[in-house]
């Protein structure tokens, strides 16, 4: 019987040459995530995946191996290792990954939280934060929250 961790691996391998057939860069490098972000624009509005869209059909089952690859390219480029309780019936939504300074990232998660949230949820940003550096966002990615917003007053 495989453990999670395993699926995890198996399903971001899986969901990699896919991403590659649908015209996305999906091998896994730090500025891969940026695709993986494309990805997201272009088959998710309004917080749902985009009818006719590549996360319409089996949407689950996507969903957890596009999580799984954002979480492996962090792996397999920041270090780490996965952790799932076997005892967990939504062990396929809660499996984090651990990484070398114990900072624990939950990628499937995220990935949920970028198709319901959208921009504000960016994956390549979440990469980042998590201390992944793939360069700078491509022509048309912008900051990750829109416009620079000031809080607090203004002066008059």
């Amino acid at each position: 019987m495989a453990s999670i961790e395993d699926d995890v691996v198996g399903a971001a391998d899986a969901v990699a040459p896919a991403l590659v057939t649908s015209g996305y860069r999906a091998d896994f490098s730090p500025a891969s995530v940026w695709e993986l972000e494309r990805f997201f624009v272009e088959h998710t509005a309004g917080g749902a995946p985009t009818p006719g869209g590549l996360l319409a059909a089996d949407t689950g089952k996507r969903v957890f191996a596009v999580g799984c690859y954002l979480g492996e390219t962090l792996r397999r480029n920041l270090g780490g290792r996965w952790f799932g309780d076997e005892d967990d019936p939504n062990t396929e939504v809660t499996v984090t990954l651990i990484l070398p300074d114990g900072t624990e990232a939950v990628p499937v998660q995220q990935v949920m939280q970028r198709i319901v949230r959208g921009d504000a949820d960016n994956v390549a940003w979440y990469a980042i934060a998590l201390g992944l550096e793939p360069g700078p966002p491509p022509s048309g990615m912008g900051l990750p929250f829109g416009k620079r917003r000031r809080f607090g007053r203004r002066r008059r």
